[in-house]
């Protein structure tokens, strides 16, 4: 069916398409499927049967995305950048509107704005006039406890 020409080829173009995948797709799409292939081109030029050239193939696409994919996703995928929004974090507020989840009203003043806000406890209200501290950020809701 495939000689060992043809499949030396086939590792070539399979090399090229993942690694021009890699390139135009943003982020780490395709380039553990590139190495599989370089095993798999290598084993095919030593004569290995195809079978085998497959097995190296996926064996090494496996080994490289395991072994580098938590990486790659904490350096790759860490270019979050903090808005101004993030400094409220830990800082104190005052209830402006009594913060309470069942009648859904919350509002609180923090660095001269005023914020739409609700307890982190779903259970607690807090009193308009009470301090309170930001825990963490919800769309454009701070997410506030009690002081």
């Amino acid at each position: 069916m495939f000689g060992m020409q043809n499949m030396t080829a086939v590792w070539v173009v399979l090399m090229i398409v993942f690694l021009i995948v890699e390139g135009v797709i943003p982020g780490l799409v395709s380039i553990w499927f590139a190495l599989g292939s370089l095993a798999a081109l290598i084993a095919a030029m030593l004569g290995a049967q195809i079978w085998l050239q497959g097995l190296w193939f996926v064996i090494v696409s496996l080994a490289a995305l395991i072994l580098t994919r938590p990486l790659a996703r904490k350096y790759v995928n860490s270019r979050t950048q903090a808005t101004n929004a993030d400094m409220l974090i830990g800082q104190e507020c005052i209830v402006k509107e009594t913060v309470d989840a069942l009648h859904g009203t919350g509002a609180v003043f923090i660095a001269g704005k005023d914020w739409t806000a609700r307890c982190s406890d779903p259970e607690q209200i807090i009193e308009a006039g009470t301090v309170a501290v930001v825990e963490k950020i919800e769309g454009v809701k701070l997410i506030v406890k009690k002081k």
